[in-house]
């Protein structure tokens, strides 16, 4: 999970990936989580940025009734060899939309050969209950709340402990409810020395973020702040 590997000193590809949708500013309210303890296991919700990690973590081996979006920004068809409802296409965004019985391996397969796309999927089954919007998230603008901060993007019901370990990785069991939130400061971009015969594509690719990421957790009415430098 991204920010459990920002706090642990871990800058591999995947946060690489995840952070080049931020340019330089400070970003808040993002990667947004709220947990409730429940009697069958836990309630959480969360924002856009844990759609593919609940999608990868839930999925269950063999075939699941899935019905959501695939976002991209290029054509899946032809790499998919499931049932398509139906695919959209405004100003650059793909949206693959699916609704029905699938090998679960078909999807885990996409993910992997195709990390950053967003798969807004959601399905049942007997540890988990998940509910992602079927859209593409909003991209925020730095110095600025956006209207879009509930805590609502994706909603899941699991009895899991190793999701909730892996969200709430720095809190001790035993509580009623955790919230939290991050804000992303990006004090610098360092391209690659190269960047003037690239194109504007591979700049952005290549190109380092560095700044500091800082987590307020609050569990049942307490609050801590901590904070994690970075260079992704």
């Amino acid at each position: 999970m991204i920010i459990k590997k920002i706090f642990s000193g871990e800058m591999d590809d995947e946060v690489h990936s995840d952070f080049l949708k931020f340019g330089r500013g400070e970003f808040k309210d993002k990667y947004l989580i709220d947990v409730k303890k429940q009697a069958f296991g836990w309630s959480i919700k969360t924002s856009a940025e844990f759609a593919n990690f609940f999608v990868r973590k839930c999925l269950p081996d063999g075939r699941v009734h899935i019905k959501g979006v695939i976002i991209s920004a290029f054509d899946l068809s032809n790499e998919i060899d499931f049932e398509i409802k139906k695919i959209s296409n405004f100003q650059g965004v793909r949206k693959t939309e699916i609704d029905s019985e699938i090998e679960s391996n078909r999807i885990i397969e996409l993910m992997k050969k195709y990390p950053k796309v967003f798969f807004a999927l959601s399905f049942k089954t007997p540890g988990c209950e998940l509910k992602i919007k079927p859209k593409a998230p909003k991209s925020g603008k730095p110095g600025k709340n956006e209207e879009e901060t509930k805590v609502d993007f994706c909603s899941l019901k699991t009895k899991n402990p190793e999701i909730v370990n892996e969200l709430l990785f720095d809190v001790k069991q035993g509580f009623k409810e955790v919230k939290i939130s991050h804000i992303i400061k990006i004090e610098k971009i360092v391209y690659p020395a190269d960047f003037e015969k690239m194109k504007p594509e591979e700049v952005r690719e290549k190109s380092k973020r560095i700044g500091v990421i800082a987590r307020k957790v609050n569990v049942d009415g307490v609050e801590n702040i901590e904070e994690a430098g970075f260079e992704a």
